[in-house]
């Protein structure tokens, strides 16, 4: 699971490190809950105390590390109340930034867009699910970057790492990554005629369908336990 930092690259050790912890916190090869101990994890990475210490109250900051006094350093839970929490704020903000893209999207975006769609349908036929991630990440951000609304934009980012927590539980399952298909081309549809209405109400749907999807799905939370 754990690699040793390379110390050859051109960032701080401490930049190399919370890399590192962050993404094996975002794909649950560390899983939540667990205690953050900062002699074993220096240890199995190959450096010193001071850059995991380091890493570990910048991870803090991101919301995937809680430190407790006199207990220490846990990765932070992530529920099944958290997951509809989050995914009921992407269905109002991502539905504006949606509705705000479709009027000022470019053209030179809606072709990236349309690059993306046609991206993630390969990864779903091949079943590639890192690639189904990485692609439906990059669906959504161009959307919510060309919405034109910089304090939209901001906030978008800073549930960025929640969401990416959440698309590693979710796509464990190939299943649930068909419907995604046919929502992108609707959405991407509505954005390439330029109604912000339709463009939303899709956004939207989009969003509201996963919660009901997690909701009726006893088993989704187990499944996606890491």
């Amino acid at each position: 699971m754990f690699s040793s930092i390379n110390v050859q690259e051109h960032k701080p050790l401490r930049e190399l490190v919370y890399e590192e912890l962050r993404k094996l916190i975002m794909t649950g090869q560390i899983k939540p809950g667990t205690r953050m101990m900062e002699i074993e994890l220096a240890e199995r990475m190959g450096v010193s105390r001071t850059p995991v210490r380091e890493a570990i109250r910048q991870l803090e900051k991101d919301n995937l590390v809680t430190i407790e006094p006199r207990r220490g350093a846990y990765v932070s839970d992530i529920s099944p109340k958290d997951i509809d929490d989050m995914l009921l704020v992407r269905e109002q903000l991502e539905g504006l930034a949606t509705c705000l893209a479709a009027e000022n999207m470019s053209d030179e975006e809606i072709e990236e867009l349309i690059k993306t769609k046609e991206a993630y349908e390969k990864a779903y036929e091949k079943g590639t699910m890192q690639d189904l991630i990485e692609i439906d990440t990059r669906f959504h951000s161009i959307i919510s970057n060309s919405c034109g609304n910089e304090y939209l934009i901001s906030i978008l980012h800073e549930l960025q790492d929640q969401v990416l927590r959440f698309r590693y539980i979710y796509f464990k399952s190939i299943k649930r990554a068909a419907h995604v298909i046919e929502d992108h081309a609707n959405i991407l549809d509505s954005i390439v005629s330029r109604s912000g209405d339709d463009a939303e109400r899709y956004a939207s749907d989009h969003i509201r369908k996963l919660r009901a999807a997690i909701r009726d799905d006893e088993a989704f939370f187990r499944d996606g336990e890491q």
